[in-house]
C-alpha cells in the first residue's frame, strides 16, 4: 500500500500501518506523508521505506508507482477529513483502489462527489470504521439478524472522551476543531458517526430521522464538542446516541445496548472481548471471544484462544483482511464502502443543520 498522511506526530498513520501489516498480507511500500517534503522523507526513513518512495506531493507518488512492476496496488488516506476528497479522486483516476479513515470527507457535497467517483471507477473503496472489525461486533450483528432478539425496539449508543475538555492543544486536538479541516461536524464527526455506524451495523437496520441537541461547550470552540441525538430507525424503533469529548475521565467508552421484544444486548470497546445477551426470563449469557460459541465470521475474525484479549488493533486489521480479499477478487460483504460513507455524512450534516435550526425531528436524507 501507499499512504496519504500519517507523517511525523500522527497518530492514525502508525496504526493503519501496525493494522495492515498484522496478518502479513499487506506492506507499506511508499506514501505522501506530509505536504512537506523534507518531513515527508523523514516519516519514509521512520517507515523504514525506499527513501525515493516518500514522495513529495501526491501526483509524484501517483504517477511514480503506477509505472513500476512492484509499485503500489492500493492508496491508504489518512490525513485531515478535507484532503480525503482530493486525495480519493486522484488516486481513483490513476487507477489505484483506496481504502481511507473516517469520516468519507468533510462535507455531505463532497461526500455525494466522491461516492460519484467510486461508482465511476468502477475501483474497491473502503472505510475504516473501526468497531464494525471487532469480533464480537459481528457476532452481535449476525445474532440480530438471525432474530436473536427478535424485533428491535430500542437502541442506545454512547460514545464518551475527555480529552478535548480542555483547551485544544497539540496536532491531533488543533485539526479536529478547526471547521477549515474537519468539516461542519465536530464531536459529531470525529466519533458520533463511529456510534452511528455501530449503531445500523450492528442492527442491520436504517435511521430514518433524527433530532439532534449538538454544542460548543468550551469557550470559544467553533465546533461542537458535545452531542445528544435521538434517533428512529427504519422499523419503528427509537434510539439515543450520545458523544461527548469534555467528559472529564472518559477514554474511550464506546458502548452499544439494543433492546428487542424477547432480549438485550450489551457490547462495550473498552471490555470488547465479551459480549452479553439477556433474555425474558431473567437469564443472561455471557459470550467471549475465541470459544467454540461464535458463528463462523467472527470466528475467523479471532486471532487468539479464549483468555488473550484482541482489541482496536486486530479490529483495525480485519478490515485490512476484507480488503485484501476484495482486491484479490473475493467478497467482503461486511467492510465499510462508499454507501456506509454517504450516509455517515448525511447524519453529520443532518445533525448539524438541525441542531443549529433548532428544527425539532428532521428525516435524514442523502
Amino acid at each position: 500500500m501507499a499512504m496519504i498522511g500519517g507523517g511525523p506526530g500522527a497518530f492514525i498513520g502508525p496504526v493503519h500501518r501496525i493494522a495492515a501489516e498484522l496478518d502479513r498480507e499487506i506492506e507499506l511500500v511508499a506514501g505522501v506523508f506530509s505536504s512537506d517534503p523534507a518531513r515527508s522523507r523523514a516519516a519514509g526513513e521512520t517507515y523504514g521505506i525506499d527513501p525515493a518512495r516518500a514522495y513529495g506531493d501526491l501526483a509524484a507518488l501517483l504517477s511514480s508507482e503506477r509505472e513500476r512492476d512492484d509499485g503500489a496496488d492500493f492508496v491508504v488516506i489518512v490525513t485531515p477529513n478535507h484532503d480525503h476528497l482530493p486525495s480519493a479522486k486522484a488516486a481513483l483516476a490513476a487507477g489505484f483502489p483506496v481504502i481511507s479513515d473516517k469520516p468519507m470527507t468533510a462535507t455531505l457535497e463532497e461526500a455525494r462527489a466522491l461516492a460519484d467517483a467510486v461508482s465511476a471507477s468502477g475501483l474497491p473503496y473502503a472505510l475504516t470504521y473501526t468497531y464494525s472489525g471487532y469480533p464480537l461486533v459481528r457476532e452481535a450483528r449476525a445474532r440480530i439478524a438471525a432474530g436473536a432478539l427478535g424485533a428491535v425496539r430500542k437502541v442506545v449508543v454512547e460514545y464518551p472522551q475527555g480529552w478535548l475538555a480542555g483547551p485544544a492543544e497539540g496536532k491531533q486536538a488543533e485539526w479536529r476543531v478547526d471547521p477549515a479541516r474537519a468539516g461542519a461536524g465536530g464531536c459529531i464527526g470525529d466519533i458520533g458517526v463511529h456510534a452511528f455506524h455501530l449503531a445500523e451495523f450492528v442492527t442491520g437496520l436504517k435511521v430514518s430521522e433524527l433530532l439532534a441537541d449538538l454544542g460548543a461547550v468550551v469557550p470559544g470552540r467553533l465546533l461542537d464538542d458535545d452531542c445528544s441525538v435521538l434517533l428512529r430507525f427504519e422499523n419503528g424503533a427509537r434510539g439515543v446516541l450520545l458523544a461527548s469529548q469534555i467528559e472529564v475521565g472518559e477514554l474511550n467508552g464506546l458502548r452499544i445496548r439494543i433492546y428487542g421484544e424477547n432480549g438485550g444486548l450489551v457490547w462495550k470497546q473498552e471490555e470488547p472481548n465479551t459480549l452479553t445477551l439477556h433474555g425474558l426470563d431473567g437469564r443472561s449469557e455471557v459470550i467471549r471471544a475465541g470459544t467454540g460459541l461464535l458463528g463462523p465470521d467472527a470466528a475467523r475474525r479471532t486471532r487468539t484462544p479464549g483468555g488473550h484479549p484482541e482489541g482496536y488493533l486486530e479490529a483495525f486489521a480485519n478490515l485490512y483482511r476484507d480488503f485484501a480479499e476484495v482486491l484479490r477478487g473475493g467478497e467482503a460483504p461486511l467492510l465499510p464502502g462508499a454507501g456506509d460513507g454517504l450516509r455517515s455524512m448525511a447524519f453529520i450534516d443532518t445533525a448539524v443543520r438541525a441542531s443549529a435550526a433548532r428544527a425539532g425531528w428532521t428525516p435524514l436524507t442523502l
